[in-house]
């Protein structure tokens, strides 16, 4: 191994093309020759515990799981890895946090580590490193993995919500193509509800589809749970229209949307009986494997944009966390750096179809966004997306809003008939000025 460099490997792959996956033989070759530069080397023997958000795509976490083993063969390190649901991830994290044991690493979701800062561990060299390395972080990742001045995680990936829509239901609504705005999008729902091709979008406490898409809704129509001085905002009339207009769309949905977790809206796609619903890829991709019917009668498209004029999208990032009563400090940053290298993140974006897009800039050049067109709207995600924060800040009680779907909740509350506008409002507002004193 004396002659066998990391920059030789990258040379001998080079004829592969930029983002080809390297033989399980040569992945362990290429990572034994990183883990000998890396800057950042694991403690003697480290043994890791991993909590993750489970796979939607079976690529991906197949393709991950050669990683952690190359990983593993390279720096005698090992990693144990607890998979659970979206939901469950932040109650078990939280746990963890508050008793310090059990876990060294999660990989959760959007604001996760700004529940309990003063836990995680400090990464700034680690990201320093990263952002130097790969072309550079886009502005949302900094307000994802930085509180203060300092980096408390890195957000590894992030997984587009774009509205999933069948073509030929579309077109037999009267549309060419996708509406491009709000106004639009309605009509569009309303008739394919008359020609009983439904949309829908969960209204449940989806942690992924309904944060996403309603906090869009209250976004584009102006709304705003805080200011940019983090001052509850949520009573005003932009937000009052962004209700009512929920409440139009969800009369047109499918029945059941109110109770709708993150698979929901999967299922009912892949059944036929759903026409149109926001999602990851992760639609595609099945109906590729298991409905090609579907899958050849299907496309992706922004979400609309309503009176604010501008994209107010909220795509679900995922953030990874080291707490800093961690054992293994730098084997849990060498994991996080050998995840991003070029040669093993691009191969796993790749197995993911699209379902994860990036926060680096070197890997917006990556094939997988471009020999696919139905791919194409996910490559900017990373780029597009706010965060739960909205005009305030990502701290602790941007995280809390949340994940006590805050504003899920307010427009569940109306459409489903529960409160009038002015009492989801008040209700949401109650709840936010709890968090946000």
């Amino acid at each position: 191994m004396t002659s066998l460099t990391r920059r030789s490997l990258f040379q001998g792959a080079a004829g592969l093309g930029g983002a080809a996956m390297l033989t399980t033989s040569g992945l362990t070759k290429w990572a034994r020759a990183w883990a000998q530069e890396s800057p950042f080397k694991p403690e003697k023997d480290a043994k890791l515990n991993l909590l993750r958000w489970k796979r939607f795509v079976e690529a991906e976490d197949a393709q991950f799981l050669k990683l952690v083993a190359a990983f593993e063969q390279a720096t005698g390190s090992k990693i144990t890895i607890t998979n659970e649901s979206y939901d469950d991830i932040q109650p078990k994290a939280s746990v963890v946090a508050n008793t310090g044991q059990g876990l060294d690493m999660v990989w959760g979701l959007y604001s996760l580590p700004h529940l309990f800062p003063q836990k995680c561990l400090d990464v700034t060299d680690l990201a320093d490193y990263l952002g130097k390395a790969h072309g550079g972080w886009f502005p949302s990742a900094r307000k994802y993995g930085m509180s203060g001045d300092k980096w408390i995680a890195i957000p590894i990936a992030v997984n587009g919500v774009q509205m999933n829509y069948r073509i030929s239901s579309m077109e037999k609504a009267g549309f060419k193509e996708f509406p491009k705005d709000t106004a639009g999008f309605l009509e569009l729902c309303k008739a394919l509800q008359k020609n009983n091709t439904p949309a829908g979008m969960a209204f449940g406490h989806a942690s992924g589809d309904a944060n996403g898409w309603l906090h869009w809704l209250l976004w584009t129509f102006g709304g705003n749970l805080v200011d940019e001085h983090d001052k509850v905002i949520i009573n005003s009339p932009e937000t009052a229209k962004a209700l009512e207009y929920g409440k139009q769309l969800y009369d047109t949905f499918i029945p059941g949307t109110a109770s709708w977790n993150d698979s929901s809206n999967n299922k009912a796609f892949l059944s036929g009986e759903l026409h149109c619903t926001n999602n990851g890829i992760s639609i595609y991709v099945a109906a590729k494997k298991t409905n090609p019917d579907i899958a050849k009668d299907m496309n992706h498209a922004y979400m609309p944009i309503g009176p604010i004029g501008k994209p107010t999208e909220l795509h679900l990032s995922f953030p990874i966390l080291t707490f800093n009563f961690t054992k293994y400090p730098n084997a849990c940053k060498a994991f996080i750096a050998f995840m991003l290298e070029a040669k093993n993140f691009n191969p796993w974006i790749e197995a993911a179809q699209g379902y994860l897009s990036h926060f680096l800039g070197e890997y917006d050049a990556n094939p997988v966004w471009t020999a696919d067109p139905k791919t194409t709207p996910f490559r900017d995600v990373g780029k597009r997306t706010l965060t739960p924060g909205g005009l305030g800040s990502l701290g602790e009680q941007a995280a809390s809003a949340i994940a006590d779907f805050i504003v899920v909740d307010m427009f569940a509350n109306h459409a489903t008939g529960r409160l009038s506008v002015k009492d989801a409002i008040a209700a949401a507002e109650r709840q936010a000025k709890r968090i946000y004193r």
